[in-house]
């Protein structure tokens, strides 16, 4: 029988791919690229961003596997890097949006969290909200924390490549195609599990 607590996660999963994907584009703009904004992705319609394997199918298999964590992707957002006013310190700094966003987000639901408590809320009602809270907190730290991986495509891996010299920024932008792979092979070894229990982990405790 499905937990019927994983139901409550679909909101903050839903809350955290998009800002996610919406930070990255707003960023952009904010340095001189409107390719988010012409494409209509500046926005917080959650249609606008959905991914049919990573917003949809993947999140309804973990939960048919009664899977204790909600996980997946949204549409990556347009970016035309060249159009930034300094691409390779602003590509750093648009890639950064989204992990920086979803830690903001899960500090956020931890205040939501600690202000439900002083307020005088049914146990019927407290009860679902609390726990999408701490769902917010989570999902948002797994999010921001897995896209810092430095390998590219990932968020961590453009940060990397904006700090190296060009020639090792270029050789180093080769392994994008094979990056997906690369990415499951560590999650085969066990790097979740490594940035669960010291990042994600320790600020939940912190932000609950």
């Amino acid at each position: 029988m499905i937990n019927p607590n994983i139901f409550l996660m679909v909101v903050p999963f839903l809350v955290a791919v998009v800002f996610h994907e919406v930070a990255h584009g707003y960023a952009a703009y904010k340095l001189g690229d409107n390719t988010a904004k012409v494409a209509g992705r500046l926005t917080l319609n959650p249609i606008s961003h959905i991914d049919p394997m990573g917003t949809i199918f993947l999140p309804a298999i973990l939960i048919i596997l009664h899977s204790p964590v909600l996980f997946g992707w949204a549409k990556p957002v347009p970016v035309n890097f060249f159009n930034l006013k300094n691409p390779k310190r602003d590509s750093a700094i648009v890639a950064a949006a989204g992990p920086v966003t979803n830690i903001v987000l899960a500090a956020l639901f931890g205040i939501i969290y600690k202000l439900l408590l002083f307020l005088p809320i049914p146990t019927a009602l407290m009860n679902p909200l609390a726990i999408t809270c701490m769902y917010g907190v989570q999902l948002n730290l797994i999010f921001a924390f897995f896209n810092l991986i430095p390998i590219l495509p990932l968020d961590g891996g453009r940060i990397l490549a904006a700090f190296l010299p060009p020639r090792w920024a270029y050789n180093f932008s080769k392994i994008e195609p094979y990056g997906v792979w690369i990415v499951m092979g560590l999650l085969f070894l066990g790097i979740f599990n490594f940035i669960y229990y010291i990042f994600v982990l320790p600020l939940t405790n912190l932000f609950l």
